[in-house]
């Protein structure tokens, strides 16, 4: 288990629209990604991401000052 990996994801989410979007569209793709990019997330961790309700992501987005986050732009929707 790294909750390092936990929170590099949840702070993600929090701040990059992309792929925050990709990952309200497809949570265990975007998740696969991510770990195939080299995050380091066991089952229960993926699960618990999954489950946690699809507004808290926005609501804490909102919380992440402009300058902090990464928009989405012109559609894009590649992995960063």
């Amino acid at each position: 288990m790294s909750q390092r990996s936990v929170e590099i994801v949840i702070g993600r989410l929090a701040s990059d629209e992309s792929l925050r979007n990709r990952f309200l569209s497809d949570p265990s793709g975007t998740l696969r990604s991510l770990r195939e990019a080299g995050l380091d997330l066991n089952p229960v961790e993926l699960e618990a991401l999954i489950q946690m309700p699809s507004e808290s992501w926005a609501l804490m987005a909102g919380w992440v000052h402009p300058r902090l986050q990464k928009i989405e732009l012109n559609g894009d929707r590649g992995v960063s």
